[in-house]
């Protein structure tokens, strides 16, 4: 019989007030019970409050930067498997018994799923749809990763010594591939996390996927984006 592994989630917030409550809320209601950390990025709105009515482990480090909170977030995680969300995503079905499946294969340290669209807009939702199977499909020999949600075996998020704190994204891609020396990678196909469509909606949805492609495109040539930063939209 497989023992049965905590499981640390770790968010990283900046000014979210408006969907912090929400993907909380849903995770306080996974059953087994998952460890909740809240890495917050210097808020000033109430996000930090409204995240401790759900965890006592919200933490405002000095250290600023996506990737920077995560990690900061790892070294107060509990759990055997870690997994990174953004704060605007939502889930469906049995959370829990889902990755507690990928990972009782003792090979595979890390594993994405399925991403989509709050949007009901269906050329929004076909792009996602063939993304989501671009991902499955590379993902034993070319792991990619979004934000949205990764989860990975701690001991080998440790040994690649977690994100690179360099990068102003990607930096999940990065993890991924890295990661992946130490064993499987892996897509739960059975588990879908929904995101808010903000930054398309404010930016443009050619613009967002014009600069994952650019920004992907030089990651592969030469191991770093091209974006010098990564601003947050809200």
């Amino acid at each position: 019989m497989q023992r049965e592994r905590t499981i640390s989630v770790i968010i990283p917030t900046l000014e979210e007030e408006e969907y912090i409550e929400a993907i909380l809320s849903r995770l306080k209601a996974v059953r087994p019970s998952v460890e909740i950390v809240v890495v917050d990025g210097g808020s000033h709105d109430k996000t930090v409050e409204l995240a401790r009515k759900f965890t006592k482990k919200v933490f405002q480090p000095m250290k600023r930067g996506i990737a920077a909170g995560r990690n900061y977030g790892a070294t107060r995680a509990r759990g055997d498997i870690l997994v990174f969300m953004d704060t605007d995503v939502r889930f469906r079905g049995n959370f829990f018994e889902k990755v507690q499946d990928a990972f009782n294969d003792p090979v595979v340290v890390g594993a994405t799923c399925n991403i989509m669209p709050f949007s009901n807009k269906p050329t929004e939702k076909a792009f996602f749809a063939f993304y989501n199977q671009l991902i499955r499909f590379t993902a034993p020999f070319k792991p990619h990763s979004r934000g949205e949600f990764l989860a990975v075996r701690k001991t080998a998020f440790e040994s690649v010594h977690g994100f690179d704190e360099s990068m102003p994204c990607l930096e999940d891609h990065d993890l991924a591939n890295r990661i992946a020396k130490f064993g499987r990678f892996v897509f739960i196909s059975d588990l879908t996390v929904y995101e808010s469509m903000r930054r398309f909606r404010k930016l443009g949805f050619r613009r967002v996927i014009g600069t994952w492609f650019i920004d992907y495109i030089a990651f592969v040539i030469r191991g770093k984006p091209v974006s010098a930063t990564w601003k947050p939209v809200r």
